[in-house]
């Protein structure tokens, strides 16, 4: 790369072209790559890419983002490809959390009562306090010390609290929403660390003989979205604990 001695460009290339990454996505990732390491030269005494902190990349986001006025999604799109060739899951992750956030901000957050199968009565008495969609659902019962707290107080039972954060979290994962997080939970893939564990096509098998077995009102995933929900799930965060 233009003034950049730490990275090998041509395996990084050949690591996006063996991910199917077309030649003009491959440039256009090789030059916001340039471009922060550009400034983490410049700005963060010269570190190179894997000499990077988690604080470098915050700290970068914020600067592109004052100096460019815009989201710096496209920037951690681009980035997080880097820290997957080099193996860094600790930068990879702070990518990851600070991309997600800024998706979440153009995006309206689903509904925990548009989840199929949820207790309506137990909905709302979450609503009541201000837990009425996903985002706030992941955030109020991210540990379990916080999921009893909110069961004692709300009397609702923490397995119902626990349900509720689990297809909160499952939501993360692209067009999972209200009938494709229920198939998930009650096949028993009910957390983003079980669904990163199945091959693409076991899963999906496994949900086609699901449905049949119990009547599910609904389909199995297609190849490509059952391959694309445990490519992400296993790249995503860890943001509950269990």
């Amino acid at each position: 790369m233009d003034g950049v001695q730490s990275v090998d460009e041509e395996a990084f290339r050949q690591f996006l072209k063996r991910g199917g990454r077309k030649a003009n996505v491959v440039e256009r990732i090789l030059r916001i790559v340039r471009s922060y390491e550009a400034y983490l030269h410049k700005y963060a005494d010269g570190k190179t890419l894997d000499e990077a902190a988690p604080d470098d990349i915050t700290t970068y986001v914020t600067w592109f983002e004052e100096d460019q006025e815009t989201s710096a999604k496209g920037q951690l799109w681009a980035i997080r490809y880097y820290y997957r060739y080099s193996g860094n899951k600790v930068m990879a992750n702070r990518v990851a959390e600070l991309r997600e956030a800024r998706t979440r901000k153009t995006q309206k957050e689903f509904r925990l009562r548009d989840f199929r199968g949820v207790n309506i009565r137990y909905v709302a008495k979450l609503e009541a306090v201000g837990i009425r969609d996903v985002q706030q659902m992941r955030t109020r019962g991210a540990t379990p010390s916080q999921r009893v707290k909110l069961a004692s107080e709300l009397d609702i039972p923490e397995e119902s609290i626990l349900e509720l954060v689990k297809l909160s979290d499952l939501a993360r994962l692209p067009g999972v929403k209200g009938i494709r997080a229920r198939l998930y939970y009650d096949a028993g893939v009910d957390t983003l660390e079980k669904m990163a564990k199945w091959d693409p096509e076991g899963l999906r098998l496994m949900l086609i003989e699901f449905v049949e077995k119990t009547g599910f009102d609904g389909i199995a995933p297609l190849p490509k979205e059952a391959a694309s929900s445990v490519k992400v799930a296993s790249e995503l965060p860890r943001i509950i604990k269990f």
